[in-house]
């Protein structure tokens, strides 16, 4: 019986796994299989409704996939939106997802509260590409929380209002903004790149003006963990993993079995995670990051003195 459910959490098609089940010689009954499959269930809604109160998460990476489900008699495209925050251990956690019927504001604003209601905290940085009503919703549920736009993403917006012939030069001309050390000398840089691009290039110009605060905003944290926040990479990652197994399928036949399939696969990875030899970041890098934080919040010496205690 395992080997059904492992081939189907492998994105195993369940006419595949009936092929499967008489090549073994086994005697199962056609529909067993995905009785079996649906036993999987509780292992997924145990997953997916965990309490997160006992750890903070100070990196909260968002994004989306979208698979073809069969509703009504129609075939919907859904939005299969999925978090992954990296706690102060420096180990990365899938901690939560659902499906809806589109990528909406409103829909974004409901996983994350959903998270919150789970215990999600701590959070410092969500990382993103730039979909308006995400950002929306990570103002309104994250509350205090900084948001760093997708730099992979930012480029391509960049260069979407570019010539073929220039597209080159011009990528490498923004990314000098990001080979700076700090964040005064990336935003001096930027100045001086918008000079270089305004006129040739204004819409790519107002790309990069626009998004300024949001694309450097991982330059605030440590230095060693740059390369990891700076962009969606990470769960971009996992997506491209949970398509290629979704394209097995192709049509689910109902949101449940999105449902059931991607939290098998998102399982799956997670425990690949929990069990790494080496951490995503190390514990002495987030270590620095929660003790930076901690500075931040004690009173300064005015304060003192006006109230005469810490």
């Amino acid at each position: 019986m395992a080997i059904i459910q492992d081939a189907y959490i492998n994105g195993v098609s369940t006419r595949k796994v009936d092929n499967l089940v008489e090549s073994l010689g086994l005697n199962i009954d056609k529909s067993k299989v995905s009785r079996l499959s649906k036993e999987l269930d509780v292992i997924v809604q145990e997953f997916r409704n965990r309490d997160l109160s006992d750890k903070e998460y100070p990196y909260l990476y968002l994004d989306a996939t979208f698979p073809k489900v069969r509703e009504n008699g129609h075939i919907r495209s859904m939005a299969m939106v999925i978090a992954v925050g990296i706690n102060t251990n420096g180990t990365r956690e899938v901690l939560g997802y659902d499906i809806g019927m589109s990528e909406t504001g409103e829909y974004w604003t409901s996983f994350l509260q959903s998270l919150v209601n789970r215990g999600l905290r701590g959070v410092k940085l969500v990382i993103s590409d730039s979909h308006q009503g995400l950002k929306a919703a990570i103002s309104k549920v994250l509350t205090g929380s900084s948001w760093q736009r997708c730099q992979v993403h930012f480029m391509r917006n960049v260069l979407c209002d570019v010539p073929k012939k220039q597209k080159s030069l011009v990528a490498a001309i923004v990314r000098t903004i990001f080979m700076q050390e700090d964040i005064d000398s990336a935003k001096d840089t930027l100045k001086a790149v918008l000079e270089q691009l305004k006129v040739r290039f204004p819409k790519a110009a107002q790309t990069v003006l626009d998004a300024e605060e949001d694309v450097l905003a991982y330059m605030k944290f440590p230095e060693k963990h740059w390369k990891h926040i700076y962009s969606s990479n990470l769960i971009e990652r996992l997506n491209k993993e949970i398509r290629r197994r979704f394209n097995v399928v192709s049509v689910f036949p109902d949101r449940d079995s999105v449902v059931r399939l991607g939290g098998a696969i998102l399982i799956e990875q997670n425990d690949e995670w929990s069990v790494a030899e080496r951490r995503y970041l190390s514990r002495e890098s987030m270590d620095e990051l929660m003790l930076k934080d901690a500075f931040k919040k004690l009173p300064d010496k005015d304060s003192i003195l006006k109230n005469g205690s810490v």
